[in-house]
């Protein structure tokens, strides 16, 4: 690898994931055998993942991760929600690299650069990336799975229509077929089990049924809670501008599921967005 400069070092590694590297690469291979459903999906555009501790949302991301096993994947576009700190805008990582205990991932810079060309919204920086989890859970997974890949850190300061509509159009622009898009975020939060239930089935219908723009119209509306819902919205979005229009929920549960406590739990989703089959013609053709 050549000289990396600018590290962005693992802030919650020993919290929501272990901090030695044996047990953290163990708990990921334990993880993606348990959640595998030997399905397959091709022309994926991406996955939708949650982002809380591994103990209690791991096995559901890894229903959407397995998905890019044998994948010929080069880089990563992770987008995540900014749980600690505020700006009017998305800060795509400026950095060359983000480090896990499993070591350090690059930062593919061409993209980054495509994606914040010519855009008042979207911008090179550390802004939401010094402590933010919502993108450095998912690299573990990553890391495990694919052997050369870079990846594309951005986190959503503000994840209004306008944001979510500039982001949606670059990631159409940018994305080539071997790239893959990361949609990072948990749904409804401290409400009980069965109010949870009801709630996290209009993110998973919407989904289901594709239908991004009814989705938004409920997060706005208050109709249902995801703590990454322009996250969701941008990738299905930008999917669309390519005609990839297909979609399914994998699993979906809450934190409930794990302690056995449904007075307050916070649900969980995993799905994967994807376009019909590549076709490739023959010479004979």
């Amino acid at each position: 690898m050549k000289s990396l400069n600018k590290i962005r070092q693992p802030a919650v590694a020993g919290l929501f994931y272990p901090a030695s590297k044996n047990k953290l690469e163990a708990e990921i291979k334990t993880l993606l055998s348990i959640s595998d459903s030997r399905k397959t999906f091709n022309n994926i555009f991406g996955i939708i993942v949650p982002h809380a501790g591994y103990i209690y949302s791991g096995s559901t991301a890894s229903y959407g991760f397995n998905l890019l096993k044998n994948k010929n994947i080069e880089t990563v576009i992770i987008i995540s929600p900014s749980h600690r700190e505020y700006f009017p805008g998305i800060s795509v990582y400026e950095g060359d690299g983000y480090e896990t205990p499993l070591g350090v991932v690059e930062v593919n810079k061409d993209m980054t650069d495509k994606l914040a060309e010519e855009s008042k919204i979207i911008f090179k920086g550390s802004e939401g990336h010094r402590s933010e989890h919502a993108v450095e859970v998912q690299i573990p997974f990553l890391q495990v799975l694919l052997k050369d890949f870079k990846i594309v850190p951005i986190v959503m300061g503000d994840q209004g229509d306008l944001f979510v509509d500039e982001l949606a159009e670059k990631l159409s622009l940018a994305v080539d077929n071997k790239t893959i898009v990361i949609a990072s975020s948990d749904l409804s939060h401290y409400y009980s089990g069965d109010a949870a239930d009801k709630l996290d089935s209009i993110v998973e219908k919407r989904i289901l049924d594709f239908d991004y723009e009814m989705l938004q119209k409920d997060f706005q509306f208050r109709n249902c809670e995801a703590c990454g819902g322009g996250t969701i919205v941008s990738i299905m979005k930008a999917a669309s501008k390519l005609n990839k229009k297909k979609s399914e929920v994998l699993y979906r549960c809450n934190s409930g599921d794990t302690t056995g406590d449904y007075r307050e739990v916070v649900g969980y989703l995993s799905a994967v967005i994807y376009g019909d089959p590549i076709l490739i013609r023959s010479e004979a053709s």
